[in-house]
């Protein structure tokens, strides 16, 4: 028998766990108000954000407005999104943009040099800015180059936060995160003296296929749940409809402004299907587009559907998306002369964290942003290119809060007990088949056309997989890897009991036993964890 104990304690001001565009702009702008630990658990740069291909929604063109872009924002939540963060979103949107701009980030520019903008799915306005097809990247850049500028701000790459810490004279407040060091397997508590921040992303590891890095494991969602916060809407996963299909290919995103400069998707026999689905065609949101490639594809019985861009020059396709040209011409596919095989698959978690407009969560001490959150605005289905905007807008409001002298009440970090001692024989768990089992069960039972017995069937396999997971956490040694588990299991149990409790279909969330929205359910579904119970219904 072996003992493993941790005796680290790393004290700052703020404990910032993500970077991505949340974290990073977070951690930022609190600089200036005191110390940063900036928690990352691969390199500073691996992130949704910097995967993020289309681009930054904003009002920026003579010829759209605030109303226009809510409006297309409210169409897109299906009846969900909460009209004050959606408002709040859109009109502050553009001067956080213009800040991006100001540090450095490069979008791609007009004739008369000014910011080029595009259209995507659901928009009824070209208010997409971008960098080429690596908007995301160059975000990241611009904000990463800031941050290791900045002399406030310590970067802790390869840490992997383990938990949420408390006092043990207080049971609701946050007061820090215990991080393992994923490189020499040390466990450090780091303190918060004014707050914990939140932006580890989303959760696509969940499923087999999916769009986001493999460090996308819910990993915030399922600390800040075991801690206590409120979790909503984890039913709504979309999936982005149109990812190459290739058997030498990792799902790889081909963004939808391919279809926003004009591709149009077409069954192999060549017929353009998505006017037979939605009025506006290859421009309708999400939702509709990933359930309109998957009803041809079981209809046909084809394994995919294609992307037409072939009607575009040549010179535009290769201007305009020069890493999905280059990643489809390392594959065999030539966009410019033949369509893209395409299907969907796991992208987006609308859902998370319950935040307000502040990016409080209902615990204190505990602030968030970005695709770990359930702000309201994205509602049963998000925008496209309203997520970035999301994380920046957010993010902002959250640290306006401390520069301007927020009143709180002084934690009480002396009582933060140490990590549990790990007790058991000194062993790495084998995790990958579990984790295996695990996208399996999401992928078959809780993809994008579910049922209650498909969802009945996801709940007994994940909840079989989650005791043995806990098992292994308490007799094996932390590693990465076991982490991620663990927080794979929760978040698959919290969208499964989610969209247990949704009645209807709605947005991302659609369900052969319930086929019709119902007025009766336009709310929020709300989990927390009980003491006596593993879940928790709540009204929002």
């Amino acid at each position: 028998m072996a003992e493993f104990q941790n005796t680290n304690t790393s004290l700052f001001d703020f404990v910032v766990m993500g970077s991505g565009i949340a974290g990073l702009t977070f951690a930022l702008k609190v600089a200036d108000a005191g110390t940063v630990a900036l928690i990352t658990k691969k390199d500073r740069s691996d992130s949704n954000t910097n995967w993020a291909q289309g681009g930054i929604a904003g009002v920026m063109a003579p010829d759209d407005s605030f109303d226009l872009h809510i409006r297309d924002t409210l169409i897109a939540g299906a009846g969900l999104c909460h009209e004050d963060a959606v408002r709040t979103l859109v009109v502050e949107g553009p001067t956080r943009i213009r800040e991006l701009i100001a540090l450095g980030t490069r979008f791609t520019q007009d004739q008369k040099g000014e910011p080029a903008l595009t259209q995507e799915g659901g928009h009824s306005r070209r208010r997409i800015l971008y960098n080429n097809d690596l908007t995301g990247r160059e975000i990241e850049r611009s904000l990463v180059e800031s941050i290791h500028s900045h002399p406030s701000i310590q970067v802790f790459e390869h840490h992997m936060a383990i938990d949420l810490a408390k006092s043990k004279d207080d049971d609701e407040r946050i007061c820090g995160v215990y991080v393992l060091d994923t490189l020499d397997g040390e466990i450090t508590t780091f303190l918060a003296r004014r707050a914990v921040f939140l932006a580890t992303g989303g959760c696509g590891a969940v499923y087999t296929h999916t769009t986001n890095p493999a460090i996308a494991t819910g990993d915030g969602v399922a600390m800040a749940f075991r801690a206590g916060a409120q979790v909503a809407n984890m039913e709504f996963i979309q999936f982005h409809p149109t990812t190459l299909y290739h058997p030498a290919a990792r799902s790889f995103l081909i963004s939808e402004a391919v279809r926003g400069e004009g591709g149009i998707l077409r069954d192999a026999a060549g017929r353009a299907f998505m006017n037979d689905y939605d009025e506006r065609g290859n421009l309708a949101p999400r939702d509709i587009v990933a359930r309109a490639i998957d009803a041809e594809c079981k209809k046909q019985h084809e394994p995919c559907m294609f992307l037409d861009a072939t009607h575009i020059s040549a010179t535009e396709i290769q201007h305009r998306f020069p890493n999905i040209y280059a990643r489809c011409l390392s594959y065999g596919i030539d966009m410019t002369r033949e369509p893209i095989p395409v299907v969907p698959a796991a992208h987006y978690m609308c859902g998370g964290v319950v935040t307000d407009l502040y990016g409080r969560t209902s615990l204190p001490r505990l602030f968030a942003s970005g695709e770990v959150t359930c702000t309201g605005v994205h509602g049963a289905n998000r925008l496209a290119s309203n997520s970035l905007l999301e994380g920046l807008v957010f993010s902002h409001r959250a640290a306006d809060l401390f520069l301007h002298d927020l009143d709180e009440t002084p934690p009480l970090l002396e009582h933060v007990p140490p990590f549990r001692p790990y007790r058991g024989r000194v062993r790495i768990a084998d995790t990958e088949a579990l984790k295996t089992r695990i996208q399996a069960a999401m992928t078959k039972f809780v993809g994008i056309v579910r049922n209650d017995e498909r969802l009945h069937q996801a709940d007994v396999a994940v909840s079989v997989i989650m005791d043995e997971v806990e098992s292994l956490y308490a007799t094996c040694r932390p590693t990465e890897d076991l982490l991620e588990l663990r927080n794979l299991a929760l978040t698959a149990q919290l969208i499964i009991r989610s969209a247990q409790q949704r009645k209807e279909s709605r947005g991302l969330h659609t369900t052969l036993n319930y086929p019709e929205a119902q007025e009766s359910e336009r709310h929020d579904t709300v989990l927390i964890k009980r003491k006596r119970t593993d879940f928790a219904v709540v009204s929002r």
